[in-house]
């Protein structure tokens, strides 16, 4: 893998990973912040949801200035409830050729809960003034997209808790 090419992040759910994956795949609108950070619909009310199976996508659906649009973040690449989850990652300005992965990982703890961890990867491929870099060295870009997930992975523990 080469520097620069990845971003995790990761928390503790107080709860099985069956139950974990389930409010992952299945809840997604409800723990997935919203706003322009998070949201290719930004501002405007939309539904985030994984289409629960291999090959399935990752979409938003929501109103636009020239009525109702979907924005398809990715494809399911992998499948294998409760254990893991992969997808392709098409940010909103991503170009069609521009793709990045994300796996998600859901690891039973002793003490009976579970340890999610996401890892982003596939940035080396993108090209160094990519928009979705917003100008910033690769070090800073990666630390941004850890802590954007770390956010994102928070809203997860706090809906399931």
């Amino acid at each position: 893998m080469i520097a620069g090419d990845r971003a995790s992040a990761m928390v503790t759910v107080p709860v099985a990973p069956e139950v974990a994956f389930d409010v992952f795949t299945r809840e997604t609108d409800l723990w997935w912040r919203h706003g322009i950070k998070f949201r290719v619909a930004g501002r405007n009310p939309g539904t985030l949801a994984f289409e629960p199976k291999l090959g399935g996508r990752l979409f938003e659906q929501y109103e636009g200035p020239a009525g109702p649009r979907i924005h398809e973040t990715g494809t399911i690449t992998a499948w294998d409830p409760p254990a893991r989850l992969e997808f392709e990652w098409r940010g909103g300005n991503f170009g069609p050729d521009d793709v990045t992965y994300v796996a998600v990982t859901f690891v039973a703890t002793e003490s009976g809960g579970t340890r999610v961890t996401v890892e982003h990867r596939g940035f080396a491929a993108l090209r160094p003034d990519h928009p979705v870099r917003h100008g910033q060295p690769i070090p800073l870009f990666i630390r941004t997209i850890g802590l954007w997930w770390g956010e994102l992975l928070s809203s997860l523990r706090e809906r399931v808790s």
